[in-house]
């Protein structure tokens, strides 16, 4: 990496002085020790010496706030934060990444250690072991066997044990059973999410612990404090205009003209946005097929606190907050809410699973299920094309190929979804969702056509796909069937959309070199993807040796730390002497950590990122100006089959180029869109048939039994927070005009969630320790009877929105980005298509290039050094120049898809909002 540094002044010189003698004290100190309980781990926080070595005086002085350390360490910034070097010219910057990079790893490898909570059956079995066997190293639960009621159970072998064999190995199967060989059903749709906290400290309002209720007291229900009043009160955005908004419906006509505020970030864009509903709809799913469970339940709107004091909402004060009291809703599905056994380890009592669970209805792997679908109901909305069915089934709209068909009348499809493009999933379609899906059609098509090609032009040659039926046998491209293409395109696509999320929209999520070096080893490795001799090394170490041993800590922790050399894709694929009819080889990559792999509830909750919507899509022309905005396009008006005519008149390009431009919202308090939160559902047996989409986050998460903020850190070893007034951003001056908007903020939240006078004999929690070794009370480190904020019944959405506090280009915060920690590696570490069955005889010998490559015909690198780097053109570029070239113009300025396509990138990391050369004309540069 090159980035220039300036010479260094004197008051540098001496800080870079005293930098290097702490980190000498710091070398001698040593290595932290990884926690061997959870109420003694990192939290983020370094020793004195660590702070002063890897970021000078910065990171001393805010130490003592709730905010992890490295975000400001040197290098871990802008260009502000590369602080010359005595001897060399970077010194102190690489220290600083390198050190956040540690600082990382320390968290994920406790996280590993200390957050895996299993809600299937297995989790006795997790603490205790079983046969010798300490449980972090099981590999094998009968929890995962397929039931006799399934269609595979004879299959995989019945009664006996169970081990998936031949064609359903081959490929993702529909219902994600199979992808662990011995472990059938683990992952598969209808499996139960998981959880990574405590069980006791799920469900707080049940109050059936006794530090639960210390903590909350009477204060907490399903709609206590009110969801809708929050919504409202916190998440609303203010409007200068409104009847320019007109509650994020726009104005008749769509002008330029019409206006809805938000407070946007400058370094993603609302492609993004649409992304990660694109992931989510593959990830998980509580509701089926687009709806709840039959019964309603009431949403809120009828008490805030007046005063501190819990009093009904009159009419007035409803109309006032533009709160509905006749919303309904119908109410999540519960899988099982009977009274979870116990079981004693040492001194402790534990819970086998939380007291209500959920299940996934969706399979929890990365399969692009949302295209391909996940039951066979959602089968038969996927479209093969029948005159080549390797291939996925596009039309011709308007003299122009390549666009979805609409669903028809023998389509099994919810009645909300009449005249839609097709999709599996097709519930909350938009016209973000319509491009994506557009887009990776049009990308497993272009897959099967290049293939073609290859098998027009030496059709005998051996493809490198091979049947577990008769491994040795070469299977000649021409002899590929229709089928087995189509499943190497899905393989494909699937490893694709992954591997964007890793490498290219989450680093631009997380703007920041650590994360960009992070997420780039998750996927290559630390040593890059060329491989090398010491990569080698390191995937043999991992899969021989920490992937299939018995040992606790080399199963867990070390694991994760090693496997960062050779990266976790394509770990365990290398292995000599492979055969693909072995569950040893086929799972050889894979590790659970001892914990059968599912989406956790809190992953849930982290997603919930409706603030990153606009409500009006500034529309441009690709073949006019695009630097003109044509029309404000009410995102509402493109929602469900109102799509399809916007794709069809307007085309994938133009919509691409304007979702690639426009700037997101960002993640804070009141920047919810209002269309969101006056929204109406067809599909409601409710007397208003609308609903504040804002205030149902917060019931979901309360349904789910996810714990209230502070808790919520502390189960993920993060610093609680003693105050609302702990939210402010310490690093801002106290007369700043930013500072005092946040202290209203927390004003606001004090006023919503109240205080109480506290009880210093009330331990509230056994996941930290105060650092002086005492228990955690309900004063939080105030004297007892202090009258106290109620800020453990903050909702665990409405506090990682109050975080203004962040790591430099952060788009969400650091509470939700340390679940991702954890959860981003495991998808990876659990599923064998990414790991130890990435191989041709899977793939195909083109699919494996194409994945590596980014598409046929070798490694295009972008050019010059973005942010110091030599990179690849990213993933995602290469797929939006393969499938709508039409692009190409706009793209030739972008580095990643996901950064607005008109700003100036500038150096290291810069957030700066300015236009990049042809763009100065942009409209989107007239304001902040």
């Amino acid at each position: 990496m090159s980035v220039p540094v300036q010479a260094a002044s004197e008051k540098e010189t001496k800080e870079e002085k005293d930098a290097l003698k702490a980190c000498a004290q710091m070398v001698l100190s040593g290595l932290r020790k990884v926690a061997d309980v959870r109420d003694a781990r990192f939290l983020g926080k370094v020793q004195e010496d660590t702070a002063l070595c890897r970021g000078g005086q910065k990171a001393l002085q805010f130490r003592n706030t709730p905010w992890v350390d490295w975000s400001n360490y040197w290098g871990t910034g802008d260009m502000s934060t590369r602080l010359p070097g005595l001897i060399f010219k970077d010194a102190p910057g690489k220290r600083g990444v390198r050190g956040a990079l540690m600082d990382l790893e320390f968290q994920r490898i406790e996280l590993i250690k200390f957050n895996l909570f299993e809600n299937s059956g297995t989790y006795k079995e997790y603490v205790l072991g079983r046969d010798g066997v300490g449980g972090p190293a099981l590999k094998r639960w009968d929890a995962m066997r397929l039931p006799a009621s399934s269609p595979f159970f004879a299959a995989v072998g019945g009664e006996g044990q169970q081990v998936c064999k031949g064609d359903l190995t081959r490929a993702r199967t529909l219902t994600g059973i199979c992808n662990d060989v011995v472990n059938p059903a683990m992952g598969s749709a209808g499996q139960l999410f998981a959880r990574n906290v405590e069980f006791e400290a799920t469900f707080p309002d049940l109050s059936s612990d006794q530090l639960a209720r210390n903590r909350h007291g009477d204060r907490l229900g399903l709609l206590k404090p009110d969801p809708q009043v929050i919504s409202r009160k916190l998440f609303t955005r203010p409007q200068s205009n409104p009847d320019a908004c007109r509650e994020g419906f726009g104005m008749p006509g769509m002008p330029v003209d019409a206006n809805c505020d938000y407070k946007k970030a400058p370094f993603f864009n609302v492609l993004a946005a649409y992304w990660i509903q694109f992931m989510t709809h593959d990830w998980f799913s509580h509701m089926d097929e687009g709806h709840n469970a039959q019964e309603y339940m009431k949403v809120g709107c009828e008490s805030q606190k007046v005063n501190g004091v819990e009093t009904p909402l009159t009419e007035e004060d409803a109309k006032r907050l533009g709160c509905r009291p006749d919303d309904r809703v119908d109410k999540g599905f519960v899988a099982n809410d009977a009274a979870p056994e116990k079981f004693t380890s040492g001194s402790r009592e534990y819970m086998t699973r939380a007291p209500k669970v959920m299940a996934n209805n969706n399979t929890a792997w990365w399969d692009a299920s949302q295209i391909y679908g996940y039951d066979e109901r959602s089968q038969k909305r996927v479209k093969r094309d029948p005159a080549d069915r390797a291939k996925l089934l596009l039309v011709t709209n308007r003299g122009k190929p390549g666009y979805l068909p609409v669903f028809d009348a023998n389509d099994p499809i919810s009645p909300q979804w009449t005249g839609q493009e097709t999709a599996a999933f097709p519930d909350n379609w938009t016209i973000g969702l319509s491009f994506l899906h557009t887009v990776f059609t049009r990308e497993h098509n272009a897959f099967v056509d290049e293939f073609r090609k290859l098998a027009a032009k030496k059709p005998n040659d051996d493809s490198g796909l091979r049947n577990p039926a008769d491994p040795k046998k070469k299977i000649a491209y021409k002899d590929v069937t229709p089928d087995e293409l189509f499943e190497c395109a899905r393989l494909v696509v699937a490893a694709e959309i992954a591997k964007i999320h890793t490498t290219e929209w989450t680093p631009q999520l997380l703007y920041d070199e650590p994360l960009y070096a992070a997420m780039n080893a998750n996927w290559n490795g630390l040593l890059g993807s060329g491989g090398g001799d010491v990569s080698k090394v390191l995937n043999d170490i991992v899969t021989k040796n920490f992937g299939k041993s018995d040992d606790v800590k080399k199963a867990t922790s070390w694991y994760s730390v090693f496997a960062s050399g050779p990266g976790i894709f394509g770990l365990g694929s290398k292995v000599r002497g492979y055969d693909m009819t072995k569950p040893e080889f086929l799972n050889g990559g894979v590790n659970h950590f001892g914990s059968p792999f599912n989406f956790p509830e809190e992953f849930v909750t982290v997603y919930r990122l409706h603030p990153l919507l606009p409500d009006l899509i500034e529309y441009r022309e690709l073949d006019k100006d695009p630097n003109k905005i044509a029309s404000k396009i009410p995102i509402i008006e493109t929602f469900e089959a109102k799509a399809t005519p916007m794709m069809d008149e307007r085309g994938a390009a133009n919509w691409g180029l304007s979702l690639g431009r426009q700037r997101l919202g960002l993640l804070t308090l009141q920047n919810h869109p209002q269309f969101l939160q006056n929204i109406t559902l067809s599909r409601l047996d409710s007397p208003t048939k609308k609903l504040d989409l804002a205030a149902l986050d917060l019931i979901r998460d309360r349904e789910h039994g996810v714990p209230r903020f502070n808790e919520f850190r502390r189960q993920y070893g993060l610093r609680q927070l003693t105050s609302f007034d702990d939210f402010a951003d310490a690093h801002l001056p106290a007369d700043s005009p930013e500072k005092a908007e946040q202290l209203k903020m927390t004003a606001l939240l004090r006023e919503v969630y109240g205080q109480h006078v506290c009880d210093a004999s009330k331990v509230i929690t056994d996941a930290q320790k105060n650092e002086d070794g005492t228990p955690i009370n309900d004063c939080l480190g105030k004297p007892n009877g202090t009258t106290v904020d109620n800020i453990e019944d903050v909702d665990t959405v409405v506090g990682w929105l109050a975080e203004y506090t962040r790591p430099h280009g952060y788009a969400i915060s650091e509470t939700q980005f340390v679940v991702f920690i954890l959860n981003a590696s495991r998808r990876l570490f659990s599923d064998r298509f990414f790991t130890s069955s990435f191989r041709p005889e899977f793939y195909t010998t083109l699919g494996v290039e194409w994945v590596n490559h980014n598409g046929p015909g070798g490694e295009v690198m972008e050019k010059g050094e973005p942010n110091g780097h030599k990179q690849p053109v990213s993933p995602f570029k290469r797929v939006l120049l393969r499938t709508v070239p039409e692009l190409a113009p706009e793209l030739s300025n972008v580095v990643n898809v996901f950064d607005p396509w008109n700003r100036d990138r500038g150096s290291y990391y810069t957030l700066e909002w300015k236009p990049r050369p042809g763009a100065e004309q942009d409209p989107a540069f007239s304001k902040p």
